[in-house]
Formats: structure tokens, sequence, C-alpha cells
């Protein structure tokens, strides 16, 4: 670089760093609009692992669910766009951070040019000389053009607004994630429950059918009325329709699973019928105060969008400043390419440049009153959004509070009801009694079965709904050796 061109670079350094205040307003979190506390929720361990802080591979002990969920993330498009978005907002980031450093360019060149020698000498050619004039000039320089003195913070708080924008969409991503995990979890359970219907129907359709065989040869040898036979065709009948509706279910929750997941869910991976197993841990830490909501992803999406309002308004305040530009350029400029980079070829160039607003018709104010009113809209929005989250963790805690004894309650209906066929059979079997009470037995023992398989699916299910309320899912954890 030319010695006479480091002042003006020493110059413009100095007053680009100057440009490092900005008019934001002070952050101020704004408080929960929430209870401190959750109703009905349990003591937790002091050592419990935070919802949020569990990954969901550690929470699904269930390996084929592990499996299921796993391709889902790798291949729900949803997901997938979430990425894409991410990914924009971080490059729109980095174009709105370039413009707090100059942008300096290198340029080289040369012009040829022939003039009339008398346009030149303003008058007639002198003997003996030429009638043209040849000139050969070279250039190289190295510049900055209209680089902004961010005096009064305007480009640090678009890249502000810029930054935290970028950081919602991140948040924007875990929350996708999580439900994606959330959904597919229940999807799964729900299939799992459908199956374990339908081998329920499955099972009375085949004891019913050797019932109504019995029957038909109790008829034949005159033993029983027509009646018993009829009324064992009704239940026959019954249990091969309730087959069909829910073999139509099971499909549909196998299509829906597919669909989550973004491709066809392999039979290896496909859940058995859902029993007492343990498909999610039971344990989940529960007993929190309800500030952990502001961890959830969505509420820190919320906020990162306020504080992103939050540095518009620094940039519309800084609009009623005036701007500073810098542009400048050093180098070297010689009719002789041999000489373009000697001492005495030196040449620079500095213009800065001011500009005052005077005059807007109230564009400046204007766009200050909607900075400031965007901001209000996002602190309510970040206010909903806690608002929301507390409400999805108290319906979980309240159905976790009572679904366990609901459970055991079906599950003892559903083992007396199997009792009280057996003994309805054994007295029929002996003559003691009607068929009439055999059959009604059965039809018992059936919904007590659905019964069942329904409460244990309420009970998975919302253990999954609160795991991913606490904000558990979202993290991009590797896969458990």
């Amino acid at each position: 670089m030319p010695g006479s061109f480091k002042p003006f670079a020493a110059s413009g350094l100095a007053l680009a760093l100057l440009g490092g205040c900005t008019l934001e307003p002070a952050y101020q979190r704004p408080p929960p609009p929430t209870p401190a506390a959750f109703p009905q929720a349990p003591d937790a361990a002091p050592s419990a692992t935070p919802a949020a802080a569990l990954g969901w591979r550690q929470f699904f002990v269930d390996e084929k669910l592990r499996s299921v969920i796993g391709l889902a993330l790798a291949n729900n498009r949803d997901l997938r766009v979430a990425v894409a978005n991410i990914q924009a907002a971080r490059a729109q980031y980095r174009v709105q951070r370039a413009a707090l450093l100059p942008t300096v360019s290198a340029s080289a060149g040369a012009t040829y040019t022939r003039e009339p020698t008398s346009v030149i000498t303003g008058g007639a050619t002198a003997a003996g000389a030429s009638d043209h004039i040849d000139a050969h000039i070279y250039t190289a320089s190295i510049g900055v053009s209209n680089y902004e003195l961010d005096l009064f913070g305007r480009v640090r708080s678009l890249s502000h607004a810029a930054l935290e924008t970028y950081l919602a969409t991140e948040e924007a991503r875990r929350a996708a994630q999580i439900g994606i995990v959330s959904e597919t979890a229940s999807a799964y359970l729900t299939l799992a429950a459908d199956q374990a219907i339908l081998k329920a129907a499955r099972d009375t359709l085949k004891s019913s059918q050797a019932s109504l065989d019995v029957a038909q040869k109790r008829f034949d040898y005159g033993i029983t009325s027509e009646l018993d036979v009829r009324q064992a065709q009704t239940v026959v009948a019954q249990a091969r329709a309730d087959v069909a509706s829910n073999t139509t279910a099971v499909n549909q929750d196998k299509n829906a699973l597919d669909l989550l997941v973004g491709a066809s869910v392999p039979d290896a991976l496909l859940p058995a019928p859902l029993e007492d197993q343990a498909l999610v841990l039971a344990d989940l830490p529960a007993g929190l105060p309800s500030e952990v909501l502001l961890a959830r992803p969505d509420v820190l999406e919320a906020e990162h969008q306020l504080k992103s309002a939050n540095a518009q308004i620094g940039a519309a305040r800084a609009a009623f400043f005036p701007t500073i530009s810098l542009t400048g350029s050093g180098g070297g400029e010689s009719t002789s390419l041999s000489n373009l980079f000697k001492a005495a070829s030196a040449a620079w160039t500095f213009a800065p440049q001011i500009s005052a607003p005077l005059f807007a018709g109230g564009a400046n104010r204007a766009n200050l009153a909607y900075a400031k009113a965007q901001r209000s809209v996002f602190v309510a929005q970040y206010e909903k959004a806690i608002q929301t989250a507390f409400r999805d963790v108290a319906d979980a805690l309240a159905r976790q509070a009572t679904v366990g004894e609901q459970v055991a309650a079906q599950q003892a209906q559903a083992a007396a009801a199997a009792d009280s066929l057996k003994l309805s059979q054994a007295r029929y079997d002996r003559g003691a009694d009607t068929y009439l009470n055999v059959l009604t037995a059965q039809r018992t023992v059936y919904a007590a079965e659905q019964s069942l398989s329904s409460a244990r699916l309420i009970r998975a299910t919302n253990i999954v709904a609160l795991y991913a309320a606490l904000g558990g899912g979202g993290q991009l954890d590797a896969p458990t050796k």
C-alpha cells in the first residue's frame, strides 16, 4: 500500500470503531402470566432429570418405537422444511451482519486513447509534428465504497434483529421435532392399542364360534332349544362385524404412521398389541416450578421474536439521526505499466458524505410507532405462548393424577368379567343356568377388554404428551449404543 494512503486507512478505521452504540430499548423479559407452580403436580426427586434435558432416546425404552421415531425424524417433510428455514434465516443474518464491515474491493485497468493534436493544442499542428497524440494510462487500486459509519447503531440493530430471527427459527425447528416425536409415538401407541382391541375381537369371535358349535350340537341332540342357537349366532355376527371394523381401524392407523414417518414402516418395526408393558418411562419428573416452561422451544421462539422486534425499534430511532458514509480508494496511476507501483505514482481519493433527515412527511415517526406496536404484539404472543404451555402441562398432570386409578379399575373389571364368564359357562354346562347369562358374560368380557385397552392407551399417550409439554424431545441426541 502506498504510504500516502495510510492516513486515510487509519482515519477510516478510527471512525469505524465509533459505531458500537445502539438506540435499542433495554430488553426486559416480561414476567410469566401464570402461577408459580403447576396444579396437581407430584413432588419430584431432587436429582430427577428435567424433561427438557431428557433426550427422546432416553425417554422411549421400546427399541422398535425408537427406530420408528428415528425414521420419522430422517424422512418427515415438515422437519425438512424447518431445517431449510434455519439455513435461510442463517444466510439472511450473515448478509445483514456483513453490513457492519466495509466492503473492500480491488480493481485494475488500462485506458488507451488517441486525440487529435489540434484539439489538445487548440490550434494548428506545428510543422513536422504528429497530427494525433496517443495516451496510455494504467491504474490499480483498493477501495471502500459507500460504507456507512454506524454511529447511531442502525445497522447494528438490524443485525441484532436478524440474529434473533435466526435463533427463533432454530427454536421453531426444535418445536417441530418435539411435535414429530410426540405425534409419531402417539400414532405408534394408537396402532398398538387398536391391535389389542382387534385381538380381543378375534378372541371373542373364536370363543363365540366355539360356543355356537356347542349350542348347535346340544340343539341337535334335543338338549336345548333353538333359542340358544340363535342367541349364540347373534354374538358371532357381532364379533365378525367388530373384527372387520377393528381391522379397518388398524389399517388406517398404519397409514397415519406411514404419513408421519414419511415412508412405509417395515413390518418388523410395527408394534405388538398394547399390553401392560412400559413403552415409555413412567417416572417422568413433573414436580417442577412453572419456570421450566421458559425453556420450551415455542416459548423461546416467541421470546427471540420479541427481542428482534425490540432491536427494530433501535433501527427506527436511528433513522432520525444523520447517516455518514465513506467512499475511498488508494493505489497507483501511471502512463507506464512499469512505474505503476512506484511511490511517485501513488494516488488516493477520500469522499465522506453525510445525509441528515430534514423532512420525510412523518415517515420516520410512523416507522418508529410501527416498531413499538410490533413489539407490543410480540409481548402478547410471548405471554400467550407461556399460557398455552402452562395449560398443556396442567392438562397432562390432571390426567396423570387419575389415569393410573382408571387403568387399575379397568383391569379389575376385566378380571372380574373373565371370572364371571367362567362361572356362567360352568353353571350352563351343568344345566343350572340359561345360555343368556353366558352370552351376557361374553359381551361383558369383550367390552371390559376394549375399555382396558383404551385406558392403557390414554395412560401411555398422556405420558408422551406430558414429556412433550415440558419441552422434551427437541434434542438432536445421537443414537444410543
